[in-house]
């Protein structure tokens, strides 16, 4: 098999796109199809960025074993959100893809800074306060969450957080369910 073969049958798998991988690896789409494709090689270093994304590593990935189910994820597994609003980081908190329709999510906001806008879309959103708090913005409304408390709702309208204090950062965790 083909290395790009196998990344593309990893990636299907995990039911994730091509723009998908694309963000999570911080490449272009373009790069990853070439990839799949086995028209372009990638380097080291984007190759361990494409496995990291999918869950893997050079070790696993060149190994003949099943993959293993991963049960314990440390801070180093995380994969960094690199298409954030200058103040924001996000990390996905599960290296592997599967169950599909989870995508859990540790969220720091800088003060007043606030997420992407994201338009309307199937599935439902939960959240958990760490640190700070946050204005939930739900289509025209704004709810405001305080450290300790959840939130929770339908995906269906145009939503965003934001940081309501101007001197502290607010941390929380962020999960997305398609």
């Amino acid at each position: 098999m083909q290395i790009g073969e196998k990344i593309k049958s990893l990636r299907i798998m995990r039911n994730m796109t091509q723009e998908e991988l694309a963000t999570r690896s911080d490449l272009t789409r373009g790069f990853i199809s070439q990839v799949e494709r086995d028209l372009a090689s990638p380097t080291v270093e984007n190759l361990e960025m494409i496995l990291r994304a999918l869950g893997t590593d050079l070790k696993d990935f060149f190994s003949n074993l099943e993959n293993k189910e991963k049960i314990v994820f440390t801070k180093e597994d995380r994969i960094p959100i690199y298409d954030t609003p200058k103040g924001v980081k996000e990390e996905l908190l599960l290296t592997t893809s599967e169950p599909k329709n989870i995508e859990p999510s540790l969220l720091v906001l800088e003060p007043g800074c606030s997420t992407n806008i994201e338009k309307p879309h199937e599935g439902v959103e939960l959240g958990y306060v760490i640190e700070g708090e946050i204005e939930l913005y739900l289509n025209k409304e704004v709810y405001l969450v305080r450290k300790e408390e959840t939130f929770f709702y339908s995906a269906n309208k145009k939503h965003f957080i934001k940081n309501k204090s101007s001197t502290n950062i607010a941390t929380l965790i962020w999960i997305e369910i398609f």
